[in-house]
């Protein structure tokens, strides 16, 4: 008993976590340049798996879930090289077929390897996912497609166990435009014995992103940003150089942190039209944008006008911005409602956000947020990687210090992003606590 009780003093005040110190005040000006989509890239490090041989991804963001799921391909079988914004993966022509839950309970996105792995091997097992905490994202849309392909699939001591003697097209309709059913589903459909379609599929950028990746390896894919998808199947693929889609969400948060502390930046790297609502709501608010090529600037130059939002499946409002924006109207003036369809527990960072003082109400998957004059710092924690960023967007208008705990979230999702803020202005800086 004794020696427990001096193993958890000695975890209890030498045990060390990176937080974030964040000095409110400073605007935010200067320019930034976005790099390659996390939620795209992890997606396409899974496609390599569908061709022998070494494929070449530029434009990768240097955030912790490329690590993780590079660990993940490792754990296949495959030889995984980073160098600068590059990653080379070489495809073992027999991969193993087992994702290991030590790995996969920390990035949900690990369940993209289910398709491709399926196809390749003709089995899958892998480990029922973790991620974000921001409420339930079922994969019974992603079973329902395979078995409709011929495979069997099941469930059993927290993983997925997938087999088949060779996937059928098929024809496949989604009752609601989920991503990760819709890349499921194409990574497996490239392949298969016929024709697959998919009815009511997502239209996001980056699943546009892994369509042109698997066109370029030689896949037959019909409709491609529309919501059917019309997939023939091919009998072998090549191994690809694709460049990753701009994330769109990163500069987002940018454009959004201009706002708030009344800055001036020009993003570049990222299609305007990949942004269209949210820089219509900035504008509302009543910042100035302008945009040409792939280049955004946002300048404000006083206290923004709360906004209503709803988030909805592209192209409506993205759900990994609505953090953001309910830091932004915690500032504004009047009050907004924010509609949350998609993760019934995205509201649950607002719980840190009072803790500086910002006056949301929610109930259900709507919040009541009544701008505020000015937030006080305050120690808070990020509980996923868009409440994180949306926590340090408010610590930057917050009056006196803020700290903010939690950090690998913010780490799994945006590169450099204590470096980019500094360079930009702000003060923040990572510490050990």
């Amino acid at each position: 008993m004794q020696t427990i009780g001096s193993l958890q003093f000695w975890l209890t005040y030498h045990c060390v976590v990176s937080v974030f110190r964040v000095e409110g005040g400073a605007p935010l000006t200067g320019a930034v340049a976005v790099p390659g989509a996390k939620n795209s890239v992890l997606k396409l490090m899974a496609a390599t798996l569908l061709a022998p041989g070494t494929s070449e991804l530029m434009n990768v963001p240097d955030i912790e879930d490329v690590a993780i799921m590079s660990e993940l391909l490792r754990r296949l079988g495959c030889e995984v090289n980073h160098v600068g914004s590059t990653i080379t993966i070489t495809v073992p022509h027999r991969p193993d077929h087992r994702a290991d839950y030590d790995l996969v309970r920390r990035m949900r996105a690990s369940i993209c390897v289910l398709g491709p792995l399926l196809a390749r091997c003709g089995a899958a097992d892998v480990a029922v996912p973790g991620g974000d905490n921001i409420g339930s994202r079922g994969l019974d849309m992603h079973v329902d497609a395979l078995r409709k392909m011929g495979a069997h699939v099941k469930n059993e001591h927290g993983y997925l166990l997938a087999e088949s003697e060779g996937l059928a097209g098929a024809q496949v309709f989604l009752d609601f435009p989920s991503v990760g059913a819709t890349e499921t589903i194409l990574m497996a459909a490239v392949t298969a014995t016929g024709e697959s379609i998919i009815e009511n599929a997502a239209r996001e950028p980056e699943i546009i992103d892994i369509c042109m990746m698997l066109v370029g390896m030689g896949a037959d894919i019909s409709g491609i940003g529309s919501s059917t998808l019309i997939i023939t199947g091919v009998n072998s693929l090549k191994p690809v150089s694709h460049r990753v889609v701009s994330d769109r969400i990163v500069a987002g948060t940018w454009a959004i942190a201009a706002v708030m502390t009344q800055g001036d930046l020009t993003i570049s790297g990222v299609p305007p039209q990949y942004l269209a609502l949210p820089l219509e709501k900035l504008q509302t608010a009543g910042a100035l944008v302008e945009s040409g090529g792939d280049t955004i600037r946002v300048r404000m130059n006083e206290r923004a006008q709360c906004v209503d939002i709803v988030t909805l499946p592209y192209p409506g409002f993205p759900t990994d911005l609505q953090p953001q924006f309910i830091a932004l109207n915690a500032i504004g003036q009047g009050a907004a409602l924010v509609t949350e369809n998609l993760f019934e527990a995205r509201f649950r960072f607002v719980q840190e956000l009072a803790r500086l003082g910002a006056d949301v109400r929610t109930d259900g998957h709507h919040a009541l947020i009544r701008g505020r004059e000015a937030l006080s710092g305050a120690p808070v924690e990020a509980t996923d990687i868009r409440a994180g960023a949306g926590l340090v967007l408010a610590g930057l208008v917050a009056q006196g210090s803020t700290t903010v705990y939690g950090v690998s979230h913010i780490d799994r999702g945006y590169a450099e992003f204590v470096e980019t803020l500094q360079g930009l202005g702000a003060k923040i800086e990572r510490v050990e606590a």
